[in-house]
């Protein structure tokens, strides 16, 4: 069990930092969208391209920051039926629920994601806009997204395991208390 503790440990590691830099894209769309409407009223010069990198970088921060937002428990939840269960019983629906939805749809997901971005790279797909963008990038964010988000998944079915072994702290502890330590 502490071989997978550790496997998790190193799932979360990757998740925050990826989750840490899709958090500055923020920063980075601000700038790129408040640039293209000081030119586009300056200078009457507007870019296709600088309003699809937008929505490229929109792409990424939700794509790159989902796992994060499942690491740190911040993702939207029904809490109506769990919150009325024990910790340990929260911890077995978390892994039921983790099996049954989650890793199906990311499976389905990167399996008809990754054949569209294989089209859209050997074909050079292009935005129709005049002065567009390439699409692969933004299509290859889909099977990687939910690649992490899987990974982020299958960390959090190993910390509850630990947990019902009683050989790891609960998760939802550190959810409710960020200060807390890792286990």
């Amino acid at each position: 069990m502490q071989s997978l503790l550790a496997l998790s440990r190193l799932i979360d590691a990757i998740n925050a930092r990826i989750g840490q830099f899709a958090s500055w894209i923020v920063l980075i769309v601000v700038l790129i969208s408040a640039g293209n409407a000081v030119v586009r009223k300056t200078l009457h010069i507007s870019s296709n391209g600088f309003l699809e990198i937008q929505w490229y970088l929109f792409s990424a921060m939700f794509l790159l920051g989902g796992a994060y937002t499942l690491q740190k428990n911040e993702h939207i939840r029904i809490d109506l039926l769990s919150s009325k269960l024990s910790r340990r019983a929260q911890a077995m629906l978390e892994i039921v629920c983790t099996v049954l939805f989650l890793f199906p749809m990311c499976y389905l997901i990167i399996a008809y994601g990754w054949p569209m971005f294989m089209d859209a790279w050997t074909s050079g797909e292009m935005s129709s806009d005049n002065g567009g963008l390439i699409r692969w990038p933004v299509i290859l964010l889909i099977p990687i997204g939910f690649t992490l988000l899987m990974a982020q998944g299958l960390s959090e079915i190993i910390k509850r395991l630990g947990f019902i072994a009683g050989v790891a702290a609960d998760p939802l502890d550190k959810a409710l208390d960020p200060h807390k330590e890792h286990v």
